[in-house]
């Protein structure tokens, strides 16, 4: 018989026909947690067991709603949001301090979803330098001051996982953004040979097309078919998609996976 589920995914049984949970007592932050990929990340997260601190920043009511709809199905509280500009290093530290007198001082998984893209999409030679510290402030920087609070704070049991967000998307209009994407993956390569002896790995996801709101803005009709017209699975990747491999990536069963920037893009290369 298969087991109970929660948020539509199923519970593994153990032996004696109780669920597990492979998160269970287990404390992530995800970044961009309410966010297009973000949000499906922080409810797959809620759903394998563990307790999730969302980031966000702009308007709460899709975070807020998020957090009302994980906390909806247990007895108690497993998610908050936390308001997070994860470009200055004061907004970082709270996120992790508001964390850890939530939910308990053991932090574990830190997931780095939050990006920003130019949806007027300029190539270099059109690209301004506000521009250009706009997404580099929050895709790079962002990503770098939450995984220095990261490697200084999660747990060192081997159960600490930091995952970080690169991209498999090398279009013209997109050049800014690949590259800030692409110091995500060298320094996320680099800090997992650092982190030798602390148990804690370090991975980095990159998506392809995928069907979020970062997607669709500034594309026509015509632009969305032939960027799904390219990939050979022949749709959009879904943000579930993603989120199903950051839950094995976080799990217990992706201990042996360090210091990789794997491409979940449907062979959109």
């Amino acid at each position: 018989m298969e087991a109970a589920s929660t948020n539509g995914v199923s519970a593994r049984p153990h032996l004696n026909g109780q669920p597990s949970f492979p998160l269970e007592g287990r404390v992530a932050i995800v970044t961009g947690g309410a966010g297009g990929i973000g949000s499906a990340v922080s409810s797959h997260l809620a759903s394998l067991g563990a307790k999730v601190v969302i980031a966000y920043i702009g308007d709460a009511v899709p975070a807020q709603k998020l957090v009302t709809s994980i906390n909806s199905t247990g007895s108690s509280p497993r998610a908050i949001a936390v308001l997070c500009d994860v470009s200055k290093a004061s907004d970082v530290k709270s996120l992790f301090d508001t964390a850890a007198s939530t939910f308990g001082p053991d932090l574990h998984i830190l997931v780095t979803t939050a990006a920003v893209l130019d949806y007027g999409h300029p190539k270099v030679a059109e690209t301004s330098e506000e521009t250009y510290d706009y997404m580099f402030n929050t895709n790079m920087k962002g990503t770098f001051l939450c995984c220095r609070e990261a490697t200084n704070r999660l747990v060192r049991d081997g159960k600490g996982r930091i995952v970080t967000f690169s991209s498999s998307v090398l279009r013209p209009g997109y050049a800014i953004y690949a590259a800030s994407k692409g110091a995500v993956e060298a320094m996320t390569k680099t800090m997992a040979r650092e982190l030798r002896g602390t148990g804690i790995t370090a991975n980095a996801v990159a998506p392809g097309p995928t069907a979020t709101p970062m997607f669709y803005e500034g594309k026509t009709e015509e632009d969305q078919a032939n960027i799904i017209a390219e990939v050979p699975l022949g749709r959009l990747g879904l943000p579930e998609d993603i989120a199903q491999l950051v839950g094995f990536l976080v799990s217990d069963a992706g201990q042996w996976v360090n210091a990789q920037v794997i491409r979940c893009n449907g062979g959109n290369v």
